[in-house]
């Protein structure tokens, strides 16, 4: 049914997710003959990371009205978890790049919060099988009843 915990997780999850394409995912602030320039890595500057970011939003989206059919529905978010792991991996893979293109070495550069969401979402996917489960268990304890 809709109005679930494991809606509420899902819905969480897909926020969360689409919150990576308005933050940056890491910055660096580098010295420029007396001027601070920060340079940022985004999620719309790479199109695999865009891909996996759109399919990671829209995953657990259609996993919310798949409730009648609970085993495709933790298919879903096992497939929506699978995606956040690459996400987060093709990110931890970028950085290391993306500081050897800048200019100058940066002075100072720190993951921001674009990459802690997709973490928070996988926590909230693996409560949302959870919640998927316990349904499926209450109505399998029902049928015995009948």
């Amino acid at each position: 049914m809709i109005q679930r915990k494991q809606t509420l997780w899902l819905f969480l999850a897909a926020l969360l997710s689409a919150g990576v394409f308005y933050f940056d995912l890491y910055t660096a602030h580098s010295t420029v003959a007396g001027v601070d320039t920060v340079s940022r890595l985004r999620v719309v500057d790479n199109f695999p990371s865009l891909l996996l970011a759109l399919v990671m939003c829209c995953l657990p989206l259609i996993s919310i009205f798949m409730f009648q059919h609970r085993k495709r529905q933790v298919n879903l978010t096992m497939i929506s978890m699978v995606d956040t792991a690459g996400f987060m991996a093709l990110t931890l893979w970028r950085v290391p790049d993306f500081i050897s293109h800048l200019p100058v070495p940066p002075t100072s550069s720190n993951y921001w919060i674009g990459s802690v969401l997709p973490v928070i979402a996988f926590v909230f996917l693996i409560l949302a099988i959870i919640g998927v489960r316990k349904d499926e268990k209450l109505v399998r304890s029902v049928d015995r009843l009948r």
